[in-house]
């Protein structure tokens, strides 16, 4: 397995707490970087902590979707560390239901944490890469942002408010040697698929030529890359890795 070099970085992941957030946590902190996880669970956040023990691991109760807790942590955060890297982790799939019959709040709910929770975080840590000249955001999309999940129009359409936005960030931010790039993984065997109904998880599965969900050590894979110094042309893009599903 490659080992990349985050000596001396701080990065933020949100909805580090489990998942493709925790994977990603887990290959920073071998590879030296200092660590702070978000999350809404507390407890799942402790009990992370706790078993993982490393000094380098931090933890903050925040719900990204909400402005002011964002700024008020990242205020904290830099009053001690720079912001190298920000994983924009955090998301939720909600229900499955067709659009007409979508709960309005529960649809909010989920844009608000999938699109609106990303803006949060890139606004408030931004200005402090911009500071240092050096900044690498990724912020984890979806397939279902590419291609339209039926049935789940509230989280398409907040992962492709993703897509957008980091095509507009990292176009913005071009000129500095900050990256901002969006991956769009496939269903992965994480604790996500058990928010949707099985014969919507196995409509996702039959539409991914590998035959298989994602396995969550692939994606972290791609993850440290974009995040690391060795992605220094890559920004404004969408990396896709959905085992064959997306045809552009």
């Amino acid at each position: 397995m490659h080992k990349f070099d985050f000596e001396n970085q701080t990065a933020i992941i949100t909805g580090g707490a489990q998942g493709f957030g925790l994977d990603i946590a887990k290959r920073f902190l071998e590879s030296g970087c200092n660590v702070f996880l978000w999350d809404i669970d507390e407890n799942l956040l402790k009990k992370t902590i706790d078993e993982i023990n490393n000094p380098n691991l931090n933890y903050n109760v925040v719900d990204v979707s909400k402005y002011a807790e964002v700024e008020k942590f990242v205020g904290e955060i830099t009053n001690k560390y720079k912001i190298d890297i920000l994983i924009n982790n955090a998301g939720i799939t909600g229900p499955t239901d067709p659009l007409w019959k979508y709960d309005v709040e529960m649809w909010n709910k989920i844009v608000q944490i999938n699109l609106m929770g990303t803006f949060n975080c890139c606004r408030a840590i931004v200005p402090n890469m911009i500071k240092n000249n050096y900044g690498r955001i990724v912020n984890v999309a979806s397939v279902a942002g590419k291609d339209g999940n039926a049935n789940a129009s509230a989280y398409s359409s907040g992962k492709a408010g993703a897509i957008g936005l980091t095509k507009a960030l990292g176009k913005e931010l071009a000129d500095k040697d900050i990256a901002v790039n969006a991956v769009t993984p496939a269903g992965a065997k994480t604790r996500i698929l058990d928010q949707m109904s099985k014969e919507h998880v196995q409509r996702m599965l039959s539409k991914v030529p590998r035959g298989r969900f994602l396995e969550i050590h692939e994606f972290t894979s791609l993850v440290c890359w974009l995040s690391s110094q060795e992605n220094t042309f890559s920004t404004a893009a969408v990396f896709d890795i959905s085992g064959g599903r997306s045809t552009y």
